[in-house]
């Protein structure tokens, strides 16, 4: 080898001088200054072996080292056994590999010469021949770990453990993240649940992983960082792939999502949140670490191959992610979606410290896309229940003047929804839409812009029971109807969030039209009843006055029996309200009509007629107004 080494050297320092010099004087020039710098250089060795381009002697030692190089290459090449099986053999053939690549690249200064170059080529094709060994070689020892890793796997689950080493104290982990279980089938069974994110996996065995590193780290010198990539991340993606599989999640297209049954998808939204927890939190930064480990020294080879092992499943997430995006604007599905829009917002941070490299950008920006379309998906909603309360029409009457099912269908979904209020503000105030001024009238309301769109809701709401309310014919119903609503938008705002998101003045306001609607019931129902009580103070003869008087008692009585009779049937769910409308028809009432009836019976031209003349004494009066707005079966119409 010192011979060689020699040899070596004075084939550069020939290299050089033939290269520098112009002529032979100044070629001899050169020679004789290294001759002077070390003795090896002297003008004889370096004369005797000044050959010309088509002398094969210029490259025997080149010659003799690829030639020694060969014979210890190939005879592993053609191994028909691991060669990492054992140690021996494969430090020996990475040591002829280290060989190979030095003398390449020190022969490289000179592959202008033809004997050199043809020597080179050789060396070239003998490189080739061992990286594509060397590749087999390190995807085998993928295989093999990851079947280490199986095997140790079951066997912890078949005694209840499953472990995985922790960043902070690598302490026994038990919950089950990727459960095999008895596979009798070949299914791709589902994981067991995960609580606990702050877990590292170490899926291949340390011995391993530094026999990995020793290949790349070769691969690598000899400038095949893509194909050690290639063979590294199609093992590791097929492992990352199964173990996204074994958490419940399937392999759907966006078309494929998006013609699936509701329920289905639901179910689907729920497995696809825990896939992605785990993938985010523990799968991926498991993977990174892998890489790094691999790959150590060779930061660009492991970002590359990250990204290659990461990509397809980071795909499969957010292409589920975006197909629920651009689907329905239906607003029943705005839970699941707000589901959706929280988990990936949660799992940003994730995204960015786990894709921070250069070539997971196109990564990251898609994901920060796709939660931003999440976003526009929920206003979206919001804006098809706009267009669902001002086309709900004014078909058939409720009967008894209740509650109608848009007034509740419609608070209860905005109690719901607001309590993901912190969610739609964020996703509201990111939004550009304006609501028209016209539209919010001179309210207070908070400057945030899910208290516009609320209160904007809010009109639209109080807007369409109007129109629905001049569907009845009696006046004093239409009243009622519009009260029971109005009641019960108050007090699902009062006992939810939107009670703070609109405001107290707000609040005023609509109890004080809920108030003005009781008032105009009264009129409606009682002002014409009340009437009839009226006394007759003028002048005419008393046979006269107890004439009329007899007349109105008959009318009052026939007017009550009416009144109380349609009423009745009448519905006021709030007990409540139902209660202080009673005491003030009594009070309204019953005095005028005890007045009444006392002059009634006080009157010598009744005589003994006023017990058939006076139906009802007070007592009964306040009996029958306690009967009303009881529903048709005594039903007080309460609705949840």
């Amino acid at each position: 080898m010192a011979e060689n080494g020699e040899e070596k050297l004075l084939a550069v320092a020939r290299h050089i001088a033939k290269t520098l010099g112009q002529n032979d004087t100044m070629a001899d020039d050169i020679l004789q200054i290294f001759s002077n710098f070390d003795g090896r250089f002297s003008r004889e060795k370096l004369s005797e072996k000044m050959v010309d381009d088509n002398n094969p002697r210029g490259c025997a030692a080149l010659e003799r080292a690829v030639n020694s190089l060969d014979r210890q290459i190939s005879q592993y090449v053609a191994l028909d056994h691991p060669i990492w099986a054992h140690t021996a053999d494969s430090s020996a053939f990475l040591d002829a590999i280290d060989d190979l690549i030095r003398t390449m690249r020190d022969w490289e200064p000179m592959a202008a010469e033809k004997s050199v170059s043809a020597c080179l080529v050789r060396a070239d094709d003998l490189m080739h021949q061992a990286m594509f060994r060397v590749g087999d070689e390190f995807r085998s020892l993928m295989d093999r770990g990851v079947e280490s890793f199986e095997l140790n796997r079951s066997n912890d689950e078949s005694t209840g453990n499953l472990s995985f080493d922790s960043d902070d104290d690598n302490e026994e982990n038990e919950d089950g993240l990727l459960h095999n279980g008895a596979d009798l089938d070949h299914q791709i069974p589902v994981a067991q649940p995960v609580t606990d994110y702050d877990i590292v996996i170490d899926a291949l065995p340390s011995g391993t992983v530094s026999d990995l590193h020793e290949i790349a780290k070769r691969m690598v010198a000899a400038g095949f960082v893509k194909e050690c990539s290639h063979v590294y991340s199609t093992c590791r993606r097929e492992f990352l792939e199964e173990s996204i599989s074994r958490l419940g999640l399937q392999k759907l297209s966006i078309d494929e999502v998006q013609k699936m049954p509701w329920q289905e998808l639901e179910d689907e939204i729920e497995r696809w949140i825990k896939a992605a927890n785990v993938a985010l939190r523990i799968l991926f930064p498991s993977e990174r670490r892998l890489c790094d480990r691999v790959f150590f020294g060779f930061s660009s080879a492991a970002d590359l191959s990250f990204m290659e092992v990461c990509r397809g499943s980071t795909i499969q997430l957010l292409n589920f992610a975006d197909a629920v995006a651009i689907g329905s604007r239906s607003p029943e599905r705005l839970f699941k979606v707000l589901d959706v829009f929280e988990t990936l917002r949660d799992l940003m941070p994730e995204f960015d410290s786990v894709f921070s490299d250069q070539y997971c950008l196109v990564l990251r920006n898609e994901a920060v896309t796709i939660w931003k379309r999440l976003g526009e998906a929920i206003r979206g909603i919001f804006m098809e229940l706009e267009n669902l309360i001002r086309r709900d029409p004014a078909k058939a009457a409720v009967p008894g003047g209740g509650l109608h099912p848009i007034t509740r269908y419609v608070m209860n979904y905005l109690r719901a929804a607001c309590r993901s209020r912190q969610t739609l503000e964020q996703v509201f105030d990111e939004s550009n839409a304006v609501v028209p001024s016209n539209k919010l009238d001179d309210r207070r309301v908070s400057s945030s812009s899910m208290s516009v769109q609320m209160a904007w809701i809010m009109e639209l709401l109080e807007s369409n029971l109007e129109m629905k309310s001049k569907i009845y014919r009696d006046s004093a119903l239409c009243s009622v109807f519009m009260m029971n609503n109005g009641r019960y938008i108050v007090q699902k705002v009062k006992d939810s969030e939107l009670e703070s998101l609109l405001g107290d003045d707000w609040i005023r306001k609509h109890n004080a039209k809920v108030r003005q609607y009781c008032t105009n019931y009264q009129r409606s129902s009682w002002n014409k009843i009340i009437g009839t009580l009226k006394l007759d103070n003028s002048s005419l003869a008393s046979n006269a006055i107890a004439k009329s008087m007899k007349e109105k008692i008959k009318s009052f009585n026939t007017q009550f029996e009416d009144v109380c009779k349609t009423q009745s049937s009448w519905i006021v769910f709030d007990e409540q309200l139902r209660e202080e409308m009673r005491i003030s028809v009594s009070r309204l009432l019953l005095p005028a009509y005890r007045n009444f009836i006392g002059r009634l019976q006080c009157m010598p031209e009744i005589g003994r007629n006023t017990d058939r003349l006076i139906r009802y004494n007070p007592e009964d009066i306040e009996a029958r107004i306690n009967e009303l707005f009881e529903g048709n079966n005594g039903s007080s119409g309460v609705r949840k």
